[in-house]
């Protein structure tokens, strides 16, 4: 820094500043920095290119160096493989990292566009005319329930109440021979359709009247989501067995981080649905 300083002022002396040499310093320390973060990244996993064939004062021979494979200073080293960088983005390596947040941005994104499919295609509105507050109703009850919630019990709970890794990394006939892991299946089934009719739906009522009921009283929410809730009851559970009996089938059987992106696949179809059927005023 000092060095830098001197020179600095000595071929520019008309522009020397205090300003000037604080930002030559903290260019020269920085650079100090982060060399020396460079070097001492991996202090373990340092490797010589020369490795000395014996002792280094006894050997009687002149020649001390071997020659090594570069492929074992590859393996060893980091640094020098270019794999990682050549390699692009794969979806199914973010979905197997990031569970979680793979399945917040499915849902919410899944649910605001089948509302809108449901909205323009369906009820053929014209795209001016989308009723975005029907689509916000979506949007939250995606993030909230079918992001967040589901998830929470879907992978965490079911995970420890059932041996799920077990029988979904088995081939199709070795499931259909595990008869612990089929009773495990059919409990994963009923449970998860007991949370549609009793959780799922009444989120869906609540917040459709957060938005639709223009109160801000919670009391009138949850009140008015919930009468609209039992007055459709009846018809909900009818479609909710014929639909998600057969799709719960194939979810709870796949691999455990595919089982809710191949749930929302048949969500989205659900969701039109239901914002055709319910999603209005």
């Amino acid at each position: 820094s000092i060095h830098c300083q001197r020179s600095f002022t000595a071929t520019y002396p008309a522009i020397h500043s205090v300003s000037t040499m604080k930002i030559c310093k903290f260019l020269c320390l920085a650079t100090i920095v982060a060399s020396a973060t460079a070097f001492t990244q991996h202090p373990g996993r340092r490797t010589s290119l020369v490795k000395p064939s014996g002792p280094l004062f006894l050997s009687t021979r002149t020649d001390t160096k071997t020659e090594i494979d570069i492929s074992d200073f590859e393996e060893e080293n980091p640094w020098i493989d270019g794999s990682q960088l050549q390699k692009g983005f794969s979806y199914g390596d973010f979905a197997r990292n990031n569970p979680y947040a793979n399945n917040l941005l499915i849902a919410t994104a899944k649910t605001a566009s089948a509302d809108f499919l449901a909205q323009t295609v369906i009820a053929q509105q014209p795209i001016s005319e989308v009723d975005l507050s029907r689509t916000l109703v979506f949007c939250l009850y995606g993030l909230f329930y079918l992001g967040a919630f589901q998830y929470f019990y879907q992978v965490n709970i079911f995970k420890k109440l059932f041996d799920v890794d077990k029988f979904t990394n088995l081939s199709l006939e070795e499931k259909l021979k595990d008869i612990p892991g089929l009773k495990s299946l059919s409990a994963q089934i009923g449970i998860d359709l007991m949370f549609i009719l009793f959780v799922n739906l009444p989120t869906f009522y609540v917040l459709k009247a957060v938005i639709f009921s223009g109160s801000a009283d919670p009391s009138i929410w949850v009140s008015t989501g919930l009468d609209t809730y039992q007055a459709s009851l009846m018809k909900d559970a009818f479609d909710v067995v014929r639909v998600w009996l057969p799709a719960d089938l194939v979810c709870f059987s796949v691999p455990l981080y595919l089982r809710l992106p191949v749930r929302h696949g048949v969500s989205f179809f659900w969701t039109m649905y239901l914002s055709f059927t319910r999603g209005g005023h």
